[in-house]
């Protein structure tokens, strides 16, 4: 099984990025993937809104897998995606 080294959160809101910007989804930019470099933390709140929504499994997901470990690992990618309190050093 493949482990993915970015966070959901992330991965998530860079598909909802190129969505609207490559061409290749409906969007209207051919090489979109510098764009969605730069752009894709605009979409975190829409990428949480989807990790919140995943949180319960449907009758089928939970049929195939323990539900309480998947709203476990979906609580997770919630809690990694919040922002980090930061620290000023004057």
């Amino acid at each position: 099984m493949d482990i993915a080294h970015t966070p959901a959160a992330e991965r998530i809101a860079r598909v909802l990025c190129g969505q609207r910007i490559s061409i290749n989804a409906g969007g209207e930019t051919e090489s979109a993937s510098a764009m969605v470099d730069d752009h894709w933390r605009d979409h975190l709140p829409d990428a949480l809104a989807v990790l919140r929504t995943l949180r319960e499994p449907d009758q089928h997901m939970a049929a195939a897998g323990d539900p309480a470990i998947w709203e476990a690992m979906v609580l997770v990618a919630i809690e990694q995606a919040k922002p980090k309190p930061q620290t000023l050093v004057l």
